[in-house]
């Protein structure tokens, strides 16, 4: 891992040095000082802010939830102390109290969120019985989650919220906003169709925008999170009976 530390930072500064937009550096570490000192590293070399990617399979069983989200909010707030550049932090989908452990990581200085990390989860080939790998792009349908939580946590977390994953199109994005991100995220969709995918997606943005009589995004922002709407119980597990309950000729289509 050392030998990556002056790699990291030469990317870091070389890219500061092509780019006219932000720098935000993803870091993944395996032990707390390992991760304060990577982010440190990459925020001396002029990383804009640093994206602390939390994702961890625990296994062991003496650890409980309380423990692990505790270790969470120590490694942020160490990070903190070393760092002057924003903060954001990357979690999972799987916390119980969702809610109660991202107001815990803003009082412990994450200066935003990004919903959510996608592990990419191993298969089991069959014929040899090995686990094995797999890389499986997402789909717009995967957007649901962060929708969901966005939506959920706009007037509860006060910093910035990202939304990562099924990002695919124009629509995908605005959606995102609407229930109140900040940012949303792509990577599957430039993966598929290259970096000019971008243009489509901002061009399809603006389009269904204009349709819609939208100034700008601050008009839009936020307007369908759970706290804006009138059905904001539709975030919440009330509405699970409208959802399953439909007419069985629809089933049937």
């Amino acid at each position: 891992m050392p030998a990556l530390a002056p790699l990291s930072s030469r990317l870091v500064r070389h890219a500061r040095d092509c780019l006219s937009i932000p720098v935000i550096t993803s870091v993944n570490g395996a032990t707390p000082g390992g991760w304060v000192h990577y982010a440190k590293l990459l925020a001396d070399a002029g990383a804009d802010a640093i994206e602390v990617n939390l994702y961890d399979v625990v296994v062991d069983l003496r650890l409980s939830a309380a423990d692990v989200e505790a270790r969470y909010v120590a490694l942020v707030d160490s990070m903190r102390v070393e760092i002057a550049v924003p903060l954001a932090v990357k979690i999972g989908p799987w916390f119980t109290a969702l809610p109660h452990f991202a107001c815990a990581l803003q009082q412990a200085g994450a200066d935003g969120l990004v919903l959510f990390n996608r592990p990419y989860q191993p298969d089991i080939d069959i014929d040899t019985l090995e686990v094995t790998p797999q890389l499986q792009l997402s789909t717009s349908a995967e957007s649901r989650l962060s929708l969901h939580w966005i939506g959920i946590l706009r007037t509860i977390f006060t910093g910035s919220l990202a939304a990562s994953g099924g990002v695919h199109n124009g629509q995908d994005a605005l959606k995102l906003l609407l229930a109140g991100a900040h940012v949303a995220m792509t990577t599957s969709a430039l993966l598929r169709h290259g970096p000019e995918e971008i243009t489509k997606i901002l061009d399809a943005m603006q389009d269904c925008m204009v349709e819609r009589d939208y100034v700008g995004i601050s008009e839009l922002h936020g307007s369908v999170s759970r706290s804006n709407t009138p059905a904001g119980e539709a975030y919440e597990r009330a509405n699970y009976y409208q959802v399953v309950h439909v007419p069985v000729g629809f089933l049937r289509r």
